[in-house]
């Protein structure tokens, strides 16, 4: 029998980067685009390579054209990661696995590069495919920590649980990262909400990524652990987007998303650095009448629009700035 999983792509609605500072989010999943997972029972455990991890090239400029868009890593390295997390947390957890191996194989449609989450969503897909292989379970609120800390630990990636969070639960969720939760319980509070309360929405992604997203320089984590006020206070501001959401949504108002969302992005400017390129395609999806903000740390935005005359508007001021724009669907 072969087991098929599958996780999602995301899109942080308000209060992202507040998620890294014990703040509250919103988020999406984007159905659009997603991360699958096949694995069957086989003599030996094996772990079926992608073109992506394959490593003969046509020329070295083919080499470096890949490694430009891809890194220098495939899935492979999140895939063994994924599998040692797993094994670790049945060991100690008293959980003693059937002697039995398999064969997994990896594939993703969601973009790279943009802030999609891609690689924690091959992580999540992984975890549930073992979960259904050996017949464990973990617990929902459990899992995110899982995924997030196969990341930080095992492959030093920067990472946070609102991506996680997400990709699990699936759908619209509100997060609140409450510190002294987080810290006794290795997980904050939880609210699903339904997807039909959200007003009309759209992502747009930059296509054109020629190589890695190269991290723009911010000291936000250095100045918020010195206890800056000002920080701490804009991130306090930014968390409260994600709360006064949650209340507009509730309250069938969710129109009041549009200047939330903005106030989102505007806030994060005045700590962040924001490259130029980015607010550009900002400001060309707020010429248009929408509401834009990141839906990561870069790469994609995401806004509220009126109608189908605005999106067709989106669609085409958009594409000037090799972004695409997609409707997303959020079951």
């Amino acid at each position: 029998m072969i087991i098929e999983t599958r996780a999602y792509a995301r899109a942080g609605l308000l209060g992202n980067p507040s998620d890294g500072f014990f703040g509250k989010t919103i988020s999406i999943s984007v159905r659009n685009f997603g991360a699958s997972i096949s694995l069957y029972e086989s003599p030996e455990l094996h772990i079926e390579p992608q073109p992506q991890d394959l490593n003969t090239f046509r020329s070295i400029f083919h080499l470096r054209d890949s490694v430009n868009m891809l890194g220098y890593n495939g899935g492979i390295p999140l895939i063994k990661a994924g599998i040692k997390k797993f094994g670790d947390y049945c060991e100690e957890n008293n959980i003693k696995l059937p002697n039995k191996n398999f064969t997994v194989r990896y594939r993703s449609s969601i973009p790279r590069q943009v802030g999609m989450s891609g690689s924690s969503a091959i992580i999540v897909a992984l975890f549930r495919a073992l979960m259904q292989f050996y017949k464990v379970e973990i617990p929902l609120e459990i899992l995110p920590q899982l995924v997030m800390v196969t990341e930080t630990e095992e492959l030093g990636i920067t990472a946070g649980l609102q991506d996680r969070v997400i990709q699990c639960y699936e759908g619209c969720v509100y997060m609140d990262f409450d510190k002294t939760m987080i810290q006794t319980q290795g997980h904050g509070r939880y609210e699903r909400i339904n997807p039909e309360l959200l007003p009309k929405l759209y992502v747009a992604y930059n296509t054109n990524l020629s190589k890695v997203s190269g991290k723009v320089h911010n000291d936000v984590r250095a100045r918020y652990d010195r206890g800056e006020q000002d920080v701490i206070d804009v991130l306090g501001q930014i968390a409260q987007k994600a709360e006064d959401g949650r209340t507009a949504l509730l309250e069938g108002r969710s129109d009041d998303l549009h200047s939330l969302m903005n106030e989102n992005f505007d806030l994060r400017c005045k700590i962040y650095n924001v490259p130029e390129s980015n607010k550009k395609l900002i400001n060309a999806a707020r010429a248009c009448g929408a509401s834009a903000k990141f839906a990561g740390s870069g790469g994609t935005i995401i806004g509220i629009y009126k109608d189908d005359d605005m999106l067709n508007q989106l669609f085409v001021q958009l594409k000037k700035f090799n972004a695409r724009v997609i409707r997303p669907f959020v079951v």
